[in-house]
This record gives C-alpha cells, sequence and structure tokens, in this order.
C-alpha cells in the first residue's frame, strides 16, 4: 500500500495536470478553478478514510467536521444569535468528529467498500451535489469537481494496487486485488448500501446538460489541440519568419480577432467576455483625434 505522502503527491500532481488543460481550455474561470482541483486533491487521499488511526482517517474526519460546521452557520446565519451559532457550530463538529467518527469505524474495514469504483461514482456524486447546493457553483462547475474526485480517487486506487505487486522480490503480495475492484465482493451488505447511497446520490444531482455541452463542444478540443504545443519555438524564444507570416496580411483573421460565435465555458461566461480592449480602434462615426507630425511639418488629421 502506497503511504499518505505518496498519494497525496500523486494526487496533487494529477488533479494539477488536469487543472492545466481547463484553464488552457477556458472551461472555468481561475476563480473556480481552485476549487475544482481540490476536489482531485481530496480525492486522491479519501479512500483510506477507513483507517482509523491514519493521517487521512483523522484529517478527512476533521475536515468534515469543520466543512460541516461552517455549513450550520451558512444556514442559520439569519436564523439565531451570535452565541446560538457559535454553539450550534461546536455541537455540530464535536458530532461529526467523535460521533460519526465512531460509528463509521464501527461498521468499516479497510480495504473494503471505500476501496472500489462503486464508491468513487459516489463521491463524485456527493461532490457535484455539495458546490451545486451548499457552495453554489454552477451546475457545470459542479460537475467538473466531481469529475476531477472520481479521477483523484482512481488515482489513489491505481496507485494501491501497483504497490501490491513487489518488482524487486518478483512476486504479489496478499493484498493484490483487493485495492481496485468495482464492489466490496467480501461483504455484500456494505456493497448494496453504497449502491442504495448512489442511486440516491444520483437523483439529487445538479443537472448536467451544461457540463455536457462544454466537454463536447468542439471548440474546446479544437483550442486544446492548438495550445498543445508551441507554434513557433519553446519557452519565449521566437521564430522571427513565422512570426512575420503569422501577421503578414492573408485575408484571414488572426488570434487577435474576436469570434462571431463565442465559446460559452460551463460557468456560463462567454469566452472572450473579460478581455480589455486596447483602444486603438475608435468607434464607427466618432471625431477622428488630431496626429502630431514632427515639427516643422504642422498638424493634420487623420483623413
Amino acid at each position: 500500500m502506497a503511504n499518505f505522502p505518496t498519494h497525496l503527491a500523486y494526487g496533487t500532481l494529477v488533479s494539477g495536470g488536469l487543472a492545466t488543460l481547463t484553464l488552457a481550455a477556458n472551461v472555468v474561470g481561475p476563480e473556480s478553478l481552485i476549487a475544482v482541483a481540490t476536489a482531485g486533491v481530496v480525492g486522491s487521499v479519501l479512500p483510506d478514510i477507513d483507517l482509523k488511526d491514519s493521517r487521512p482517517g483523522k484529517a478527512m474526519f476533521f475536515g468534515l467536521a469543520s466543512f460541516f460546521s461552517f455549513v450550520s452557520l451558512f444556514l442559520l446565519a439569519g436564523k439565531l444569535s451570535i452565541a446560538e451559532l457559535w454553539i450550534t457550530a461546536a455541537a455540530t463538529f464535536a458530532f461529526v468528529l467523535y460521533v460519526v467518527h465512531a460509528i463509521f469505524h464501527r461498521m468499516s474495514y479497510h480495504r473494503g467498500i471505500f476501496h472500489s469504483i462503486l464508491a468513487a461514482v459516489f463521491f463524485a456524486l456527493v461532490t457535484a451535489i455539495t458546490y451545486y447546493f451548499l457552495l453554489r457553483r454552477q451546475a457545470g462547475v459542479a460537475w467538473l469537481a466531481g469529475g476531477f474526485m472520481f479521477i483523484g480517487y482512481l488515482v489513489h486506487l491505481t496507485l494501491d494496487e501497483i504497490y501490491s505487486v513487489d518488482v524487486a522480490d518478483r512476486r504479489i503480495k496478499a493484498s493484490f486485488g483487493t485495492a481496485l475492484k468495482l464492489w466490496d465482493g467480501k461483504h455484500p451488505g456494505h456493497s448494496i448500501a453504497m449502491a442504495v447511497c448512489t442511486v440516491a446520490a444520483f437523483l439529487l444531482a445538479p443537472p448536467t446538460q451544461q457540463f455536457v455541452d462544454g466537454i463536447t463542444s468542439p471548440a474546446l478540443w479544437t483550442g486544446l489541440k492548438e495550445r498543445m504545443l508551441p507554434r513557433d519555438k519553446w519557452f519565449g524564444i521566437v521564430d522571427q519568419t513565422a512570426l512575420m507570416k503569422r501577421f503578414a496580411p492573408s485575408g484571414v483573421a488572426n488570434e487577435a480577432t474576436p469570434s462571431a460565435n463565442p465559446v460559452v465555458r460551463i460557468d456560463g461566461v462567454p469566452d472572450g467576455a473579460n478581455r480589455i480592449t486596447t483602444g486603438t480602434l475608435r468607434e464607427h462615426g466618432a471625431t477622428p483625434p488630431a496626429q502630431v507630425l514632427p515639427q516643422g511639418f504642422g498638424t493634420k488629421k487623420i483623413p
């Protein structure tokens, strides 16, 4: 089994790579990208939540306790006094950290249902629900966060499976096959309960149309393909010949030409909506400014 730093490192690496693609494709704004990438990092350590004394398990329940205590504050902010809000938040924190934590570990065991693809789907749906209903994100952003969670979860399961093979001694450990599986065959009751929870989460999940339209847009994949490699030279060492060809008048619009049909990101913002105009082009019908020529030639207006 891979240790916590390994899971965290690979989860961060994969989530960072996916975040780079997401940013390059202009799928979501930078303000949502950090929240989405965080879901992938959390997913990369989440399967070890069933280890009672592990750092991931303790950290995860501490994070869940903090999260739900803040949720209680947000939901009851306009209904209770400050003292009542403090008491409610503290009670919620203690209930999740101690009571829910104890009940959870009485009912679970390591490498059980939480080390399965079924659990990965469940937590992806829960992530989408959380981002949509509690964090008030767009439906497309919520599903993107769910996708990051799912991929991070699979990274964890795959790493544990890889570490089950001892390459040096050329043997397969007894834990092989327990990390990456569809469901928990040893405890059918756990699998059935997880399947029921997954179906319930699917019924509560936000609409998928915005997300599907965003990731299936031909413009998105075309843009990614164009930006995958530098067009001229690497790391800013520009090929002047290629640069002149690009900006030479050819009757074809260059990169600065705005699209007649802008691509809409999955957070509902049109591509290019936030670009700042340079002011070099005057509006139609506006009076042209005076152009000052070198001394001795006077001043004349632009025709």
